[in-house]
C-alpha cells in the first residue's frame, strides 16, 4: 500500500527505514482505529466526560491488560465498565466484593453430586464467576486480602487452580476492578503483587460543571441511551494481535527501560527523588506494559508505530500503584504523581546529555 493512500484510510506508516507493514496489517489498523471511535462514541450515549478514563479502559483492553479505577462513590465508576460490557459482546459478570466474600464465591468449588443411576458420588466442579469475558470486580477493596488474592493467578495465567485441578478461563479475559480511596471506612490495601497485575490505574474525577449539568439532566430525565454492542470477542482477540505487531524503534525500548529503573531505588543511576522519598519502585512489568500501552495509542491515533509521546502519555496510570512512597514523602504530602514527573525529567535530561 502506497504512502499516498496510507494518508486516506488515516493510518500513517512506519518512518522510512524501519520496515513497512503488510496490507493486512494496515487494514487491521485501520479498523482498531474506527473500534475505539465507535467503542466510544457507545459508552459517551450513558457517560458523560470522562474521555481520558475511557481512553484508558480501552487500551487496557485492546492490550489485553486489566484495569483499576480509583475514585470516590458516585462517579459512575461501576457504570462505566457497565456501559463498556454491554458494547462488547462478550460474557460478563459482576462480582460485589465485601468484607464476608470468600476465595471460593469467585473461583468456584467442588461439591459432590449422586449418580442418580449407579448411586455413586463424586466431585463436581461448579465454576465461579470469574469464569466469563469480561468481570467487574466492584469496590475490590472492601473484601480481606485473603479474598482479593483469589484474583492473582486469574490475571496472570488466565486460569484457575481448585483442589488438584486447573482450569483454564474463556478467551478474551480482563478484570476491571473499582476501587474507593482506602482512607475511606471498612476498606483493605490491595496487596502489591495484586496491584502490579493491573496495567493501569486510572484515577476518576470530578465531572466539571457543564458536564454536571449533563448528567442532571440525563439521570432526571426519561433519557435512555441504547448501548449497542461493536464487535464479538473473536473480532477483539484479532484487533489485540495487531497490537503487537506495531513496531517499535530501539530509542523507545532504551527510553521505556530507562524510565522504570530510574524509579528504583538500588539502580545507581535513579533520579534523586527516588532515594529521598521512596521505598520501592516499579519492575519489568511496568515497562512491558508501557512499550504496549504505546503501541496501542498509536493505533488510536492513526499511526502504525510507537513513539516516546506515547509512552509518555500514559506513564502515570502504569506507574503510580507501582511506587511506594515512604514516610518523607508523605509527611510533606507528595503523591506517585509527582515523584513520577521528576523521574521523567530526570530521565530526559540524562537522554539530552548522551
Amino acid at each position: 500500500m502506497s504512502t499516498a493512500s496510507l494518508r486516506t484510510t488515516g493510518v500513517s506508516p512506519v518512518p522510512n527505514g524501519a520496515g513497512g507493514p503488510t496490507r493486512d496489517e494496515l487494514d487491521l489498523a485501520e479498523k482498531l482505529c474506527e473500534a475505539r471511535a465507535v467503542m466510544a462514541a457507545e459508552v459517551h450515549k450513558l457517560i458523560v466526560g470522562q474521555d481520558e478514563v475511557i481512553e484508558q479502559l480501552l487500551l487496557s483492553i485492546f492490550c489485553r491488560g486489566h484495569c483499576l479505577m480509583v475514585g470516590v462513590p458516585g462517579l459512575a465508576k461501576t457504570a462505566m465498565v457497565n456501559t463498556l460490557s454491554r458494547a462488547l459482546m462478550l460474557k460478563f459478570s459482576r462480582i460485589q466484593f465485601t468484607p464476608d466474600l470468600m476465595p471460593s464465591d469467585i473461583t468456584g468449588t467442588d461439591i459432590i453430586q449422586e449418580d442418580p443411576e449407579t448411586g455413586r458420588r463424586k466431585n463436581e466442579f461448579l465454576p465461579g464467576p470469574v469464569f466469563n469475558n469480561l468481570i467487574l470486580a466492584d469496590e475490590i477493596n472492601r473484601t480481606p486480602p485473603k479474598t482479593q488474592a483469589a484474583l492473582l493467578e486469574a490475571m496472570q495465567e488466565h486460569r484457575v487452580t481448585v483442589g488438584s485441578r486447573t482450569y483454564k478461563l474463556p478467551e478474551p479475559f480482563f478484570v476491571l476492578a473499582t476501587q474507593n480511596p482506602i482512607e475511606q471506612e471498612g476498606t483493605y490495601p490491595l496487596p502489591e503483587a495484586q496491584l502490579d497485575r493491573f496495567m493501569f490505574l486510572v484515577k476518576v474525577s470530578y465531572p466539571s460543571r457543564d458536564e454536571e449539568i449533563s448528567i442532571m439532566r440525563r439521570t432526571t430525565s426519561a433519557y435512555s441511551g441504547e448501548v449497542a454492542p461493536v464487535f464479538s470477542g473473536e473480532e477483539l482477540l484479532g484487533l489485540q494481535e495487531i497490537v503487537r505487531k506495531v513496531p517499535v524503534a530501539d530509542h523507545v525500548y532504551s527510553f521505556a527501560v530507562d524510565l522504570v529503573r530510574a524509579t528504583r531505588v538500588s539502580e545507581e543511576y535513579c533520579a534523586p527523588e527516588v532515594k529521598r522519598w521512596l521505598d520501592w519502585g516499579a519492575g519489568p512489568r511496568a515497562s512491558q506494559y508501557l512499550l504496549l500501552g504505546a503501541k496501542a495509542r498509536a493505533l488510536f491515533h492513526g499511526r502504525f508505530h510507537a513513539t516516546i509521546e506515547d509512552m509518555v502519555a500514559i506513564l502515570k496510570p502504569v506507574l503510580r500503584h507501582r511506587l511506594v512512597l515512604n514516610f518523607a514523602a508523605e509527611s510533606e504530602g507528595l503523591t506517585t504523581d509527582m515523584i513520577i514527573e521528576r523521574v521523567l525529567e530526570h530521565v530526559q535530561a540524562a537522554q539530552q546529555v548522551k
